[in-house]
Formats: structure tokens, C-alpha cells, sequence
């Protein structure tokens, strides 16, 4: 971490302490939504080299990072509460919320319920307004198409495997799944990518964020468990949707469908030969799309 990027805590009424990161000064605000698997950790090449104009503050999700679990969430909207407490005790009134995969739920979920706050929305690698069901698989570990996982405790089995390794501390398993499916066109540096596999070893909620993000579903359809609440038609804000073409995560067909159902205060960038992280593909691309929707 750069001496300007200051590691900080702040405890929320609801009796969770938030971990989070900031830099920069001035008024026009930046607040950075991480995904699963990750923290604030996972922002530290953005936050190195963005210009130090935007004040920005990368936030450590409950159950994630240094990030306090007392009371396990139940829906994307639990974190993105969490964001209205930590804003409110910050003093924080208008501001750009940008999320990455999973945090994009969030960041539209908290759009969604406290637009009066939000300037600015952007979705990276975002998350579908259908949110991300899982299907269920066979012995051959090949999935069901019209079979969904659709109970918490159904969710527990099917992620087992996962947990273990996580309870096993397993780097070399959570590496591997990584190269698999995130890091498909670039790596990070050796060093950076251990600190990365160190910082998802904080997470205490793989179940739970799973299941949470299974049942969210703001469009109006619906996603083989829940149906949508038709809740993103009030996202009304400017809104920068940013995917790769190659990401295996979340397919750039999820971002063009939410591009289009957000409506035409939404416009879409798809980067090419990126996948899940623009972070590590395409950052100084990244930086350029972020600053100039930021200084409109």
C-alpha cells in the first residue's frame, strides 16, 4: 500500500465495523464496491494511479477483508445498508458508486433505495439485474439447465467444496480457480497475486453472499427462484457500464441486457481481449473511462 492510501475503520450503528481504504481530497467522490472473493485489497491498482483530484473510499463489504460478520446477511440489500450507514456516519451526501461483479448488485441495489445521494453509477464486470442463479450439476459435475439452486441449505452443499478449501486455506486450489475463470487473459505480479490469495482467505460469508446473490432480481422477470421486483427502472442516474468481451464470469450479454433495461441514461463500453478484470487487463483504459465519466 502507498503511503497516501490509508487503511481505516469506522464502526456502523447496527454493531458491524467496516474496513476500508482512502485517498485523494476534494468534492467530487468515489466509492468503490469490491466483488466476491475480495475486499478493498483488490482495488490497489486503481487507487495507485488514479489521480489524486477524487477522494475515494474502497469499502470492505461486511464479511469480507478486515470487515466485522457479526450478524450474517440474507439479501444484497443487507451490504448495501450497510453503504447507507457507513455514508451517513462519514457525512458523505453525493457521490459516484462504482461496484465490480457482485458489487454491482450492490451499488444498484443502493441506487435503487438512496438515489437522492447518488451523482453517478458505475457497473464493472457488474453483476445481471437477474442476479446470478446457479444450477445444479451431476455426478460429471455438468450443470442442470432447468434444475436451480434454490434454498440457503441446498447452496451450503453445493459450494462444500469450495468452503473446504477455504476453511483448508487451500491458495493453491483458490489460484487455480482463479487462472480458470477471472485471470484468463493476464496475471498479476507474483507478489500482488499472493496478496490477493491471502485477502480472500478473510472471507467468512461464501454461503451466504452465494445465496444472496441468487435471489436478487430487480428486472421484471423471472430468474429460476425469485421474481423480479421491476426495482431497475428507478435506477435513473448516469451510469457507466464497463465489460470485457472476454470474461468467463459474467458474459458481456449480461452487461448489454442491463445497459438496456437501465434505459438510456445508461451507455456501455465492452473492452476488448478483457475478461473479468479490467483491473489487471486493461487498468490504464480503465482509469481513462472512469476519470472522464467522473469529470462530466
Amino acid at each position: 500500500m502507498t503511503s497516501d492510501i490509508l487503511l481505516k475503520s469506522i464502526d456502523l450503528p447496527n454493531n458491524e465495523t467496516l474496513g476500508y481504504r482512502e485517498c485523494g481530497s476534494g468534492d467530487n467522490i468515489l466509492l468503490l464496491i469490491h466483488g466476491n472473493m475480495t475486499s478493498s485489497k483488490h482495488w490497489d491498482l486503481l487507487l495507485e494511479k488514479i489521480p489524486r483530484k477524487y477522494k475515494i473510499y474502497a469499502i470492505d463489504l461486511r464479511g469480507f477483508g478486515t470487515s466485522s460478520y457479526n450478524t450474517p446477511i440474507r439479501s444484497i440489500k443487507d451490504l448495501s445498508e450497510d453503504i447507507y450507514l457507513f455514508v451517513t456516519s462519514l457525512k458523505l451526501k453525493s457521490f459516484t458508486i462504482m461496484g465490480w461483479s457482485m458489487g454491482s448488485a450492490v451499488a444498484m441495489q443502493y441506487t435503487i433505495d438512496h438515489k437522492d445521494t447518488v451523482k453517478k453509477l458505475v457497473l464493472m464486470s457488474g453483476a445481471s439485474i437477474k442476479g446470478f442463479p446457479i444450477c445444479k450439476t451431476n455426478f460429471l459435475n455438468l450443470p442442470f439447465s432447468n434444475m436451480i439452486v434454490n434454498s440457503h441449505h441446498e447452496m451450503e452443499r453445493f459450494l462444500i467444496h469450495i468452503l473446504s478449501n477455504f476453511k483448508n486455506t487451500n491458495k493453491f486450489y483458490l489460484k487455480a480457480l482463479w487462472d480458470m475463470i477471472i485471470y484468463t487473459e493476464n496475471k498479476p505480479s507474483n507478489s500482488r497475486y499472493e496478496e490477493y490469495l491471502n485477502d480472500m482467505l478473510t472471507q467468512r460469508n461464501i454461503i451466504d453472499v452465494n445465496y444472496a446473490l441468487s435471489i436478487f432480481n430487480i428486472s421484471h422477470e423471472f430468474n429460476g427462484i425469485t421474481s423480479g421486483t421491476g426495482n431497475v427502472d428507478r435506477i435513473t442516474v448516469p451510469t457507466l457500464i464497463i465489460h470485457g468481451d472476454k470474461d468467463k464470469m459474467i458474459p458481456v450479454s449480461a452487461a448489454i441486457e442491463n445497459k438496456e433495461a437501465i434505459g438510456d441514461n445508461a451507455r456501455i463500453k465492452v473492452l476488448k481481449n478483457c475478461a473479468h478484470s479490467p483491473l489487471v487487463d486493461k487498468l490504464d483504459e480503465l482509469i481513462e473511462l472512469l476519470t472522464l465519466f467522473l469529470d462530466e
